[in-house]
């Protein structure tokens, strides 16, 4: 069976997840193909069963099943009746249609889902008897899904059922927790999973690390740990689905995964100014399979030592949260339960960037903030910066040099040039 997917990640991963894709499934290169927005495959249901089992990137796999051009919605009610929804499902199991629009000229989208979920309902009539499946808003068995462009009606079937961020292990989380395939994303686009000069990996360090995800997820990937091993799927209740090849992927992946030995040096490191967090952070790990690899601290990031000693430095990774959990001084906080942009004269950054040139020497930091302002509130210059979106939050993923220095009591320019800055490279 020859299908083509439709793979949607964030904005700015397209690449990375087309790399993550031709290391999952052997296909010819032209089968898979980065598009805005996601990644377009040609590949067999085999590969569907595989792709959402290791992709940490994608959002989901959907399989595009029509692709017409329209006007009204009247032409999309009768894209919906020439699709063979009966070769993929039985009208026993409830449906749920979802639809997105860019620059589509109907003035209703929720009319256009309205006839994509009447068109399915009455092809199931047509061809099974008078039976229709029902419609669950909160549990579907399927998941449609309807994508409108200017001209262009495009129908998909969800393979995926929850989104892939969720892994199945974060039962534990604060507020605004950073999605596990945005972190993936970090941990792709900082380069630390090729390793270093002679591909051993560099220990991973989140000094604000909330309930874990960075670290778990880099935790993970370094155990070769499958990321949908401990989650269900939409396409176990699809007609092709096949539960002995299912099964064996799910063996073969389980069987893949390599700990570090008993007593070898951790490589992951986590800390947070917030014990309940950190308590999270744990209980999180644990049940991801790398409690055991990760160790997990409380403390001040201004005041938190490099964790392990080391020739070559490390990485720090990390997304500083505004507003909930720190405040000017770095101290726990409680109040604000939103996201804001740092408020103040910027000291806490300041202090932050101080103590890590005293005390971090050779390490990369690696920051994910919407805060375009950043490298001037730390007075650091980045040596690259990556575009991201953290949902509709445009952000970026700033590189930070470590070199020993010092910081001025005068206060200084926004970005300065003198030698006690981090040195800059190429900025990308």
């Amino acid at each position: 069976m020859n299908l083509q997917l439709f793979l949607p990640c964030a904005a700015g991963v397209e690449e990375f997840l087309a790399t993550e894709i031709r290391s999952v499934v052997q296909l010819p290169p032209k089968a898979i193909s980065p598009q805005r927005g996601g990644v377009r495959v040609n590949a067999s249901w085999n590969e569907v069963m595989l792709l959402n089992l290791h992709s940490r990137l994608a959002q989901r796999v959907l399989v595009l099943l029509s692709y017409t051009e329209y006007r009204t919605e009247q032409d999309i009610y009768r894209a919906g009746m020439n699709v063979p929804w009966e070769q993929w499902f039985t009208p026993r199991q409830s449906i749920k249609v979802e639809i997105t629009a860019q620059h589509s000229p109907l003035q209703s989208l929720n009319f256009a889902a309205l006839r994509v979920k009447d068109a399915v309902c009455d092809r199931f009539r047509e061809t099974s008897g008078g039976v229709r499946p029902d419609v669950d808003t909160q549990r579907p068995d399927v998941r449609i899904f309807a994508h409108l462009t200017t001209d262009a009606c495009s129908l998909y079937l969800d393979t995926s059922g929850e989104p892939l961020f969720k892994r199945g292990w974060r039962e534990d989380k604060g507020d605004a927790p950073l999605k596990e395939t945005l972190a993936a994303a970090m941990l792709y686009a900082s380069g630390w999973v090729k390793g270093d000069a002679d591909g051993n990996l560099q220990p991973l360090y989140d000094p604000c690390c909330g309930s874990g995800t960075i670290v778990i997820e880099a935790a993970q990937m370094a155990c070769g740990m499958a990321p949908g091993l401990q989650r269900p799927f939409a396409f176990t209740k699809l007609r092709p689905y096949h539960g002995p090849a299912w099964q064996a992927m799910k063996s073969e992946a389980q069987a893949n995964i390599a700990k570090p030995d008993p007593g070898q040096a951790f490589l992951f490191y986590g800390s947070d100014v917030s014990h309940r967090m950190v308590d999270f952070a744990q209980r999180n790990a644990d049940r991801a399979g790398v409690g055991d690899v990760i160790e997990f601290r409380g403390g001040d990031a201004l005041q938190r030592m490099p964790p392990v000693k080391s020739a070559n430095g490390g990485v720090m990774m990390l997304n500083p949260p505004y507003g909930e959990r720190i405040g000017v001084g770095g101290v726990a906080k409680t109040g604000a339960r939103e996201l804001v942009e740092f408020e103040g004269d910027g000291s806490f950054f300041e202090q932050l960037s101080a103590h890590w040139k005293k005390n971090f020497t050779g390490w990369t930091a690696w920051m994910l903030t919407p805060d375009l302002k950043l490298p001037g509130r730390m007075r650091l210059k980045e040596s690259r910066r990556v575009p991201m979106w953290n949902g509709p939050l445009e952000c970026r993923l700033f590189r930070f040099d470590m070199v020993a220095g010092r910081l001025d009591k005068a206060k200084r320019p926004a970005e300065p040039t003198n030698p006690d800055s981090a040195q800059a490279g190429d900025a990308a």
